[in-house]
């Protein structure tokens, strides 16, 4: 085993986590096959912790149990060995590798035998925690820097600029407008008290 800090580290913890926080569950032979599995571990990877346990109670799939259990087993594993808030987990990986397949007779007509494969799956979820991000103001201030600067420039290329000649001949027109609609009232106004 590997040692950081003077910490025995769990080897699958640093190749599936590395240094980030976070934890993981592994569910081992279990007895579903690899592909209903998948199609179970598709509708949660990315959400949050929370919506994916949610998911997966109400997932009609019978591989939704296990893969739920493994989905709590590393919820747990987060909040008890890394002290992390279960609200702020996020399922970062899930996966299904295939297990070892029993292979099994069945009796068919005329004396004949026909294999079955019973498969077996090995169910993983990693979950990660993900802090509440702030919406990044710089895009923000780029769409709100090119409106400012065309009137705040001085000088004879802010005369030219196309922005500042659209902003003047858009400013006077407005008003105009409103005075209008304004007189065009006070008319029926007085046309309707006579």
């Amino acid at each position: 085993m590997s040692v950081m800090d003077g910490k025995r580290v769990n080897p699958r913890r640093e190749q599936l986590l590395g240094d980030a926080p976070g934890g993981f569950a592994e569910a081992r032979f279990v007895r579903v096959t690899p592909m209903k599995a998948r199609r179970v571990v598709d509708l949660i990877r990315g959400l949050p912790a929370g919506e994916a346990l949610t998911v997966l109670q109400f997932a009609p799939q019978s591989a939704s149990e296990p893969v739920y259990k493994v989905l709590a087993s590393a919820v747990a594993n987060a909040e008890n060995n890394d002290r992390l808030d279960p609200d702020t987990l996020r399922v970062a990986q899930a996966f299904v590798d295939e297990g070892p397949t029993m292979k099994r007779f069945r009796p068919r007509g005329f004396g004949r035998a026909y294999r079955v494969r019973k498969r077996t799956s090995h169910i993983t979820v990693v979950v990660e925690s993900v802090a509440a991000k702030p919406k990044p103001a710089k895009k923000a201030a780029k769409k709100a820097a090119p409106a400012t600067a065309g009137t705040a420039k001085s000088g004879p290329k802010a005369e030219k600029s196309a922005p500042a000649k659209k902003a003047a001949k858009k400013a006077p027109a407005a008003p105009a407008k409103s005075s209008a609609a304004a007189e065009k009232s006070e008319k029926s106004a007085k046309g309707s008290a006579e």
